[in-house]
């Protein structure tokens, strides 16, 4: 695992100057190289943490390849065992709280999480807001889906039900694009019990229940 740590933050400083965009892989050595390069052109400034679940394609290699060439905003973790994404997550908040970085960003490799749309949930942090979500469920959504027909239906199913159920007010409960102030990310991950399935769900749950500002956001 490299390491790297972010510069101190000045007097005044918005919390975005000191952003870690989290990239869980498996099997993703033709798409790793185009998001870190996409997250890199939208906001040169962010770093990246890869956190390799030991992909047997060579994902993790090339994640290597990818800091050797980028030292300074680029960092691995590998780990030996594909755990699931929210074990994944769990791993590289623990990585960037650990290095006092004061944002930290979900983000697939696949694509479907558009960097480019980045800015928009870091000024939604950056004017307040301890989460900020990009929704797939909206008209006009900051993300696609990538998902089949059957799956989109069941997911959409799956949502309606979550939301009546824990009587959550968010449009997309299981959007995998999200972003946490530092500070509400240390303490609602200190509480989650749930690493699997209900991860997104339970994180909602608990911001919901301790009072956190979440904004759900559209794209412009």
């Amino acid at each position: 695992m490299t390491t790297g740590q972010p510069a101190s933050q000045s007097s005044g400083a918005l919390p975005s100057q000191r952003t870690l965009v989290i990239v869980p892989t498996f099997n993703e050595r033709e798409n790793l190289p185009l998001i870190a390069g996409r997250i890199h052109n939208a906001l040169p400034d962010v770093h990246v943490l890869i956190v390799d679940d030991g992909s047997p394609d060579g994902t993790g290699e090339l994640a290597d390849e990818l800091a050797l060439a980028d030292p300074d905003r680029v960092h691995v973790m590998h780990r030996t065992t594909k755990a699931g994404l929210g074990a994944a997550y769990l791993a590289g908040f623990a990585w960037g709280l650990n290095r006092e970085y004061s944002v930290l960003v979900e983000m697939d490799a696949d694509g479907s999480h558009p960097p480019e749309q980045l800015h928009r949930l870091l000024d939604a942090v950056d004017t307040g807001a301890d989460l900020a979500i990009g929704s797939r469920a909206m008209d006009r959504s900051l993300i696609s889906t990538h998902e089949s027909p059957f799956r989109e239906f069941a997911g959409i199913i799956f949502n309606k039900i979550v939301r009546i159920v824990l009587r959550l007010p968010f449009v997309d409960t299981q959007c995998g694009f999200k972003l946490f102030r530092g500070t509400a990310a240390e303490r609602l991950f200190g509480e989650l019990q749930t690493d699997g399935f209900a991860f997104d769900v339970e994180l909602l749950l608990l911001a919901r229940r301790r009072g956190r500002h979440a904004q759900e956001l559209l794209a412009g």
